[in-house]
């Protein structure tokens, strides 16, 4: 099928896209990467007026680290989080993310923001953003407001970005001392979206305790989800006397929206999600104590 007809704009500034968005309202749409609003149209699952084409915008994309945070604008390809050293020293988890999405043609298209903006619950770089507790910056008419990875996420491929504004970058903390970082997924063929995966950040004290942690949960629910029972059961406990497999039921263990779909019943997602969250334990918690 081909896609349905539409007017093509390609803005050479971030304000001028946001004009443009203004200007046409949710008849209009944002064209970054293309990875899934492509295929949407060629199928005629979706159809918009305009296409706002943002790839060329040079001031939304780039990495920068500043002041404990890495900030990365949302036309950054995959490829391009993938391949920075900068990143894989700042934000390891991150990083170890990347490869998991899709294969390296997607990679080389698709963009931090696009993934983020199509907000897949099954999608690896919500969960990271969750796990991390990453601001989202987002551009408007008015100036640039900032949403905290918890706020962003409203709904199945929604989020608190409006019709007439775009996200513009994204701001990843940097975790410093003891720390440890891994992602598990079980996808049934590589690049495939994962059934069940778990992104996880923690941070051991000199003690041994568990100073923070960050548990984001993808393929589970309408949304990412952040594992918060499991994360204040490891808070402030000695690593050694925690258990992973029950971290890793705890962690979904009060989840209420998982779906059932011809890849497993909502109760096989809970079992292979908290298997996933105990190996990312593991994996983290071994890292931290190098």
């Amino acid at each position: 099928m081909k896609p349905a007809p539409f007017d093509y704009v390609r803005p050479s500034t971030a304000a001028e896209a946001v004009g443009l968005l203004a200007e046409h309202g949710d008849d209009a749409k944002l064209l970054a990467g293309g990875q899934s609003l492509v295929p949407m149209l060629a199928l005629r699952l979706a159809s918009f007026a305009t296409l706002v084409d943002i790839g060329r915008v040079p001031e939304l994309g780039g990495i920068a680290v500043e002041s404990g945070e890495v900030r990365i604008g949302a036309t950054t390809t995959q490829a391009t989080i993938e391949r920075s050293a900068e990143v894989a020293r700042a934000v390891p988890l991150l990083a170890r993310a990347t490869p998991l999405i899709g294969h390296f043609q997607i990679r080389s298209r698709g963009t931090l923001g696009g993934s983020l903006a199509h907000a897949d619950p099954a999608a690896e770089y919500p969960a990271v953003a969750l796990a991390l507790d990453a601001d989202f910056e987002v551009l408007t008419t008015g100036g640039t407001r900032v949403v905290p990875a918890n706020e962003f996420f409203t709904g199945v491929w929604s989020t608190a970005v409006a019709d007439d504004e775009l996200l513009a970058a994204v701001r990843f903390p940097i975790w410093t001392g003891r720390c440890g970082f891994a992602v598990r997924e079980f996808a049934r063929r590589h690049g495939d979206f994962a059934i069940a995966g778990a992104a996880l950040a923690v941070e051991l004290g000199g003690d041994d305790r568990v100073a923070r942690v960050g548990i984001g949960l993808f393929g589970l629910g309408s949304t990412p989800e952040r594992g918060a029972p499991a994360e204040a059961a490891a808070l402030g406990q000695p690593a050694s006397e925690l258990d992973a497999d029950e971290l890793g039921r705890l962690a979904v263990g009060e989840l209420d929206s998982i779906p059932t779909d011809l890849h497993g019943s909502a109760e096989y997602r809970r079992r292979v999600g908290a298997a996933m969250v105990a190996a990312a334990w593991r994996d983290a918690i071994e890292e931290a104590r190098r």
